[in-house]
């Protein structure tokens, strides 16, 4: 089974890579582009065959590990 995680800042932490980006978007010439946010994706291959199981264990791997719940959201998609 694989796990995807996607974590983002929380709405109101301020994110100076994704206005990096944006600035440089707009140097680029994308001058539509109002916001960026960055984040990260994590892939994870799991021996784990019981679906409810894998996502707990997922989560409880980003509440530990994977991302800083204090000023970031995550989300798990399992396939």
């Amino acid at each position: 089974m694989k796990a995807t995680v996607t974590v983002m800042l929380k709405d109101g932490v301020l994110d100076p890579q994704g206005e990096a980006v944006r600035s440089a978007l707009g140097t680029l010439g994308f001058a539509g582009v109002e916001g960026v946010r960055q984040g990260k994706v994590i892939e994870l291959d799991l021996a784990a065959t019981d679906r409810a199981a894998a996502e707990a264990e997922v989560r409880r791997m980003c509440e530990e590990l994977l991302a800083n719940t204090v000023i970031e959201s995550y989300r798990v998609e399992l396939s």
